[in-house]
């Protein structure tokens, strides 16, 4: 599997499980896929990608080898070991969140950003190839566009941390159901270090 059919698959899958006009147990927030945790949202994609014959060995929460502590999000054996974030810059309510570009851009080795999950892969273990995605959300069009911290992202990751990125991968989905998040974008880099 090519990290592009990862990407778009992934983004396909949230775009179908939106459809549903989903929400989230115990939240009081629109339907839609938006409002969901990140791990509620992998596990509603993964779900959809297992039932279709797609991602049959994909497994969440997979151990390191490394350290046995930390668990890699998305697993697939023999093929990628894969790390995912959120960037949602609005809350349910549609009001900006102070703090959500830092899900990508904190670039110190063991934070949770994108950044410190490129460098936790590189030191993983792992045989399997290696990436990260990021999917979020936006208005439709855009009133804070994710490409701003999405390429501050890759010139930190590669210039500040010395991290070697792969080429993008991309794809957008539109049309979702929440009136907040719109629209979806899903990234993805192999990590090559």
């Amino acid at each position: 599997m090519t990290l592009p059919d990862i990407v778009s698959q992934f983004s396909a899958a949230l775009k179908e499980a939106d459809s549903g006009k989903p929400v989230e147990e115990g939240k009081p927030y629109d339907p839609g896929i938006g409002p969901f945790t990140e791990a509620g949202a992998i596990e509603r994609g993964l779900s959809r990608l297992r039932s279709s014959g797609r991602w049959k060995e994909a497994e969440t929460e997979k151990s390191y080898p490394s350290d046995g502590r930390t668990r890699c999000d998305i697993y697939v054996p023999g093929d990628w070991a894969i790390e995912v974030k959120l960037l949602r810059p609005f809350g349910d309510n549609g009001r900006e969140m102070e703090h959500w570009s830092e899900n990508a851009l904190h670039p110190y080795e063991g934070n949770t950003s994108s950044i410190g999950d490129a460098l936790k892969l590189i030191a993983s273990g792992f045989p399997e190839r290696k990436a990260v995605l990021i999917y979020g959300f936006e208005h439709e069009p855009p009133k804070i566009p994710l490409e701003t911290t999405v390429e501050a992202f890759e010139l930190i990751a590669e210039e500040a941390c010395g991290i070697d990125l792969g080429p993008r991968a991309e794809s957008v989905e539109t049309g979702l159901v929440h009136p907040v998040h719109e629209q979806m974008r899903t990234y993805g880099w192999e990590v090559r270090n």
